[in-house]
């Protein structure tokens, strides 16, 4: 999706980049503002500062981009801020190629923007919407042809879903989200989607979760419709009108643009390193474009002109304005999802944004219609999320100021009302079916009552909130807002984080949460290591046993050891792969690691025949019949583990 998931912190960031982003929509979080930017940036200033000066714009700017390439270890940058149908800061910023000692050229440099490709794949679907193709709320498999949709729930998906983000999708991606192998290019969308669709796994319209394969959807439906291949509609009918000469969806780009690719680099050993370019073949409508900074203002501009850029118009005046008005509120009075846009709040005003990464590279592109201000920013490389938002961040309070908001003062004593907002959530946006599940064991946020305040987080990094409203929740020393849903008890069942507008979070189920397993992990774990302890101070006494008895111990040695293992490999193999190729391939060290919890399965069946031996012909002591129980109980405990988190077995999307 988008880099929007920012104000998380640093550490929750590289959590939530692993588990919930996937490919094309890889989100990041966000650092405090005071991480974000550098002393130099700061300016004394007469008065409100004025946004048409743009001398004192682009030394504003400048300063905050050298403190980003300096301190987020960030190689190469691009800068664009547009107001009405003016231009006023296009700048690039560090090396497109190191090794050549090539600088970034706002004009021709092209960007990966991943993620926010999407906005292109939603005006395409606009534009056929006006034109009478497409109906906001038919049922798509109306204009899929080559896939169909299964009718999981009574109501349909519709285009209006797709473009909220409300579709019921499950989320996926181990193994096919992207590649990095030019010669598996180019890819059929069609193809793809038969080949990876994921489970609908709620009703269409009822809750928002980003879903690359829904945007990927829309593509084709664009496709379809139209007669014209998907990389062809939008150079034809969004690059082409609006002028934009170094802009592609095609991958790999257009030989005739290569020489304006930006390289991705990241950092080894205290120098950049350049990688592969990743690829989205068959998602391409959900994150394959490479555009410049200069070709992003037009289209800026264009929505920002009720569709007309110069003499073009690629939209209508009224469709436009249906494409940015809210389509999907979550909770009211917070952010809403529009279609295609997702809002934000900056200091009280309405932005609509979206965003993308990838491993290599960070985009963010803000809409204020209200303000007719446009911002793009595309890193390529280092923390270059955290960076995008400390930029939209300080240039809007540098040029429209929050106003001062009172909030409650700060209670020693524990407002007992808080309590049912406490505990822990986890994101809509996650996997069900596949091996991805996994990816989602830890990524949980904790909500903790301290006084009559909320917060997230410790330490430095804890984002603490006061309560402004019934339940809502403003951030202390930021505008930022969480809010919460209730069920008709008024029990809490979700949470909204008003920066993550597609995503909400809801409370997980009982063998979802890590409260339950971790214990139930944690005794079997000793349980475990309580076998091999015993076994090797009673080799004598094991030794003497009848020979039924000295297999049985055999066998709960073996299941204790290789349990240790399969769990050491769980965590230190499966979850440390990676994130490239995790979503890239399937290797072979995961093919490998996924025989361990089968056979695993097959030692507790015999632990569990000798258990029931054990009893019936009165082995051992009845307190050590008790612990050879237990330590079967552990080994079932463990199957069980790999079983609901679907590593029992190959399940791969």
């Amino acid at each position: 999706m988008s880099s929007s998931m920012r104000k998380i912190s640093c550490k929750m960031m590289l959590l939530v980049l692993l588990i919930v982003s996937m490919g094309a929509g890889l989100f990041a979080a966000q650092a405090p503002v005071s991480a974000a930017l550098p002393d130099s940036t700061t300016v004394q200033h007469e008065g409100k500062p004025d946004l048409t000066d743009t001398v004192g714009l682009t030394a504003f700017i400048d300063g905050i981009m050298k403190g980003h390439i300096d301190n987020f270890k960030i190689p190469g940058a691009v800068v664009t801020i547009v107001k009405g149908d003016k231009i006023l800061l296009a700048k690039g910023y560090g090396h497109s190629d190191i090794e050549a000692g090539k600088l970034v050229d706002p004009e021709t440099s092209l960007f990966r923007i991943a993620s926010t490709t999407k906005l292109f794949t939603w005006t395409a679907v606009m534009q056929l919407v006006e034109q009478g193709k497409i109906d906001l709320d038919t049922d798509i498999n109306t204009y899929l042809k080559t896939v169909k949709i299964p009718k999981t729930y009574s109501d349909p998906i519709t285009m209006r879903h797709l473009m909220t983000h409300t579709a019921g999708f499950e989320e996926g991606g181990v193994g096919y989200q992207i590649t990095t192998d030019p010669k598996k290019l180019p890819v059929s969308i069609s193809e793809t989607l038969a080949k990876h669709m994921p489970a609908r796994v709620r009703p269409a319209g009822e809750m928002a979760s980003y879903s690359n394969y829904g945007a990927s959807l829309a593509g084709l439906i664009v496709e379809e419709v139209s007669g014209i291949p998907y990389d062809d509609y939008i150079q034809k009918n969004i690059f082409d009108p609006l002028g934009m000469k170094y802009a592609s969806v095609q991958e790999p780009i257009p030989a005739s643009l290569e020489p304006y690719t930006i390289h991705g680099y990241a950092r080894e050993n205290g120098v950049f390193v350049r990688k592969p370019p990743t690829f989205e073949g068959g998602f391409r409508p959900a994150g394959s474009g490479s555009v410049s900074a200069l070709d992003m203002s037009r289209f800026m501009i264009a929505h920002l002109q009720d569709g007309r850029y110069g003499d073009k118009q690629i939209l209508k005046p009224e469709t436009v304005q249906l494409m940015h008005a809210p389509a999907f509120v979550f909770i009211k009075g917070l952010p809403a999802m529009d279609l295609g846009f997702y809002e934000q709040r900056m200091n009280g005003l309405r932005i609509i944004a979206h965003g993308g990464a990838d491993t290599l590279f960070s985009t963010e592109l803000y809409l204020v219609p209200e303000k007719q201000i446009g911002i793009f920013v595309s890193y390529s490389g280092g923390e270059g999320g955290v960076a995008a938002d400390g930029l939209a961040r300080a240039f809007f309070d540098r040029y429209f100021p929050a106003p001062e908001i009172k909030l409650p003062p700060m209670s020693i004593e524990t407002d007992k009302s808080l309590l049912k907002y406490a505990g822990a959530y986890q994101f809509t946006r996650r996997n069900h079916s596949d091996i991805d599940k996994f990816f989602s064991f830890l990524v949980k946020m904790n909500v903790e009552v301290s006084g009559n305040r909320l917060s997230m987080g410790s330490g430095a990094e804890q984002q603490v909130y006061a309560q402004v409203g019934p339940d809502l929740f403003q951030e202390v020393g930021s505008s930022h807002q969480i809010g919460f849903r209730t069920d008709e008890s008024g029990k809490v069942t979700h949470m909204f984080l008003d920066f993550l507008t597609a995503i909400p979070l809801e409370r997980p189920p009982l063998l979802d949460k890590t409260t339950f397993w971790y214990p139930l992990l944690g005794f079997s774990l000793v349980m475990f290591i309580t076998v091999l302890t015993g076994f090797a101070y009673r080799r004598r006494e094991i030794k003497a046993m009848p020979k039924a008895q000295k297999w049985a111990v055999r066998l709960s040695v073996v299941t204790a050891a290789w349990a240790l293992a399969t769990v050491a490999a769980t965590f230190f193999v499966v979850l440390n792969m990676d994130l490239l190729d995790r979503l890239s391939r399937i290797t072979q060290s995961l093919n490998l690691y996924l025989f361990m919890p089968i056979i695993l399965v097959l030692l507790t069946l015999g632990m569990l025949t000798f258990s029931v031996l054990a009893w019936k012909d009165k082995y051992w002591t009845v307190l050590k019949r008790v612990h050879f129980t237990l330590v079967t109980l552990s080994a079932v405990v463990l199957c069980v583990f790999f079983y609901y988190w679907n590593l029992l077995g190959w399940h791969f999307g």
